[in-house]
């Protein structure tokens, strides 16, 4: 694990736990990183895939070069020499798992995930909100908390095969169009409120950037857009510790609008997740 991360969540799965057959999970988590990070290795012990979330950055693996940006994950391994940078003015944000056990790159093979490769995936959001559950699952720390994590560890992969663009779609013009609209959103979502004003602010027609998402990200844009909105609210109630009609102020909305939005995303009231956090 690097120690050159500004911020991290983290969970660590005992080897000898009961993970069930097969390939299980080790590690995982989330970390931003810091300005000089800068990652040099020969290999890796466990078979790991990590996501990119935000920020930009480098990725030489396989004597090849590949930028980073939101969307991209890549596979390594014991053995697989890889080198990973962050652009200091945009530092990468990123989730990653660690697998172990007989059959673990067989298992990343079968998601289409063959370990050295880089690639990127459509339903970026979906693929974050899978990380989350596993570093949640991870977190646990109750007995069976590795055994759930295996099983969210499959899941992700699962999600990620179905999702994951292939190399010759990176080059289609409606996929360079799409991800510039989601780019957007992902960067100016507080100050949008409609799918028309996202359309508007991309140059595209609203039935156009509504035939995008459907078809590269699975979900109109509006949804696309209080995903994005409600993740951020999340942060506002636990991190920050803002009431919920202050979360519901930062992101523009009617308290009501806020909490019914936040639980279609989430599951959850705004409410009853801050109890499940505070009882976690």
């Amino acid at each position: 694990m690097s120690s050159q991360v500004a911020e991290a969540r983290r969970f660590y799965v005992e080897r000898t736990s009961d993970g069930g057959p097969g390939p299980f999970v080790v590690g995982g988590g989330w970390e931003r990183c810091a300005v000089d990070y800068e990652i040099r290795r020969a290999g890796f012990p466990h078979v790991t895939l990590e996501f990119v979330a935000g920020g930009r950055g480098d990725l030489q693996m396989n004597g090849r070069s590949h930028a980073l940006t939101r969307g991209c994950v890549f596979a390594y391994g014991p053995g697989i020499a890889h080198a990973i940078t962050t652009d200091p003015a945009d530092r990468l944000s990123k989730y990653f798992v660690n697998f172990s056990g007989r059959g673990a790159a067989a298992v990343m093979r079968s998601a289409g995930l063959t370990l050295g490769e880089c690639h990127a995936v459509a339903a970026v959001d979906e693929v974050q909100a899978a990380f989350e559950q596993l570093l949640f699952a991870g977190r646990r720390g109750t007995r069976t908390g590795a055994r759930i994590a295996a099983l969210q560890g499959q899941i992700l992969l699962l999600l990620v095969s179905e999702v994951r663009l292939p190399n010759a779609q990176r080059s289609n013009p409606s996929l360079a169009t799409f991800l510039r609209c989601q780019r957007f959103l992902e960067e100016h979502f507080l100050a949008v409120s409609t799918a028309e004003e996202a359309a508007a602010a991309c140059r595209v027609a609203p039935a156009y950037l509504s035939r995008l998402f459907q078809r590269f990200a699975g979900q109109p844009p509006y949804r696309f857009l209080m995903r994005l909105k409600m993740h951020h609210a999340a942060t506002l109630l636990e991190e920050k510790q803002l009431i919920v009609r202050e979360a519901a102020d930062v992101l523009g909305m009617d308290p009501f609008h806020f909490s019914r939005a936040f639980k279609r995303v989430h599951g959850l009231s705004p409410l009853a997740f801050l109890r499940s956090r505070s009882t976690g």
